[in-house]
C-alpha cells in the first residue's frame, strides 16, 4: 500500500493491500476500499462506501456515501456520485438541517463500468455492468448493462463491449466487439453476452 502524507484516511476505514492513494485523498469513516485501488489527487470517498478490487478513482473525483462500486470500476476525474434525495440546507421554518435528517441514497456502479470524466450520478440509481457513462452526462436513471450513455439528461446512444470499445451490429439483433471477437445479442433494449 502506497499511502500519500497529506492523505485524511479514517482510522475505522479499511483500505486493502496494493492500493495507490494520491496527495489530499479523504477516507470517510468505516469505507472500505478492495485491493489494488487507485485513488487520485483529492478524491474523496464517504463513510461507509464500499469499493471493489482494482478500481481506479481519479483526481477530484466525489463519491458519496452510501455508493457501492463492484470490481474494476473506472470513475474519471471530478465525477460526483450524489446521495440526497431531497437537498435542502434549511427546514421550511428556516432553522439548520441536521446531517441526521437527510435523506441518503446511493449510487450502485457494477462490475467493469466506466464513468467519464466530470459526469454526475443523482442517485439514487444503478449504472450496470461493463456500461460506460461518457464525459461531462448527467445520468439520472438507470443504466443497462452494456449501454453507452451521454448527455444531459444521459441517453442511451450505443452498446459497448468488456473492452470499452462499440459493439459493431452484425442483424438480428446480434452485435459483435471489434477488439475481442466476443458476441452479444440485444433483446427489448438489453444487452446479454453468449
Amino acid at each position: 500500500m502506497d499511502v500519500a502524507h497529506s492523505a485524511e484516511i479514517d482510522p475505522s476505514a479499511v483500505i486493502g493491500p496494493g492500493c495507490l492513494i494520491r496527495n489530499h485523498v479523504q477516507v470517510g469513516e468505516y469505507a472500505r476500499l478492495g485491493p489494488d485501488c487507485v485513488l487520485g489527487r483529492g478524491a474523496y470517498i464517504g463513510p461507509g462506501v464500499v469499493v471493489g478490487r482494482q478500481c481506479t478513482i481519479q483526481d477530484y473525483a466525489v463519491v458519496y456515501e452510501p455508493s457501492l462500486l463492484e470490481d474494476g470500476v473506472f470513475v474519471g476525474a471530478a465525477a460526483v456520485f450524489t446521495n440526497d434525495a431531497h437537498p435542502r440546507a434549511i427546514n421550511t421554518d428556516g432553522t439548520r438541517r441536521a446531517t441526521d435528517e437527510r435523506d441518503l441514497v446511493g449510487v450502485t456502479v457494477r462490475t467493469g463500468a466506466s464513468i467519464g470524466a466530470h459526469a454526475v450520478c443523482v442517485a439514487p440509481l444503478t449504472i450496470g455492468r461493463w456500461a460506460m457513462v461518457a464525459a461531462g452526462a448527467v445520468v439520472t436513471d438507470d443504466v443497462h448493462d452494456y449501454a453507452l450513455v451521454a448527455g444531459v439528461p444521459a441517453q442511451r446512444i450505443a452498446w459497448v463491449g468488456r473492452s470499452g470499445m462499440q459493439l459493431r451490429a452484425e442483424g438480428d439483433g446480434r452485435l459483435v466487439c471489434p477488439v475481442t471477437g466476443e458476441w452479444y445479442t440485444e433483446h427489448d433494449g438489453f444487452l446479454t453476452r453468449d
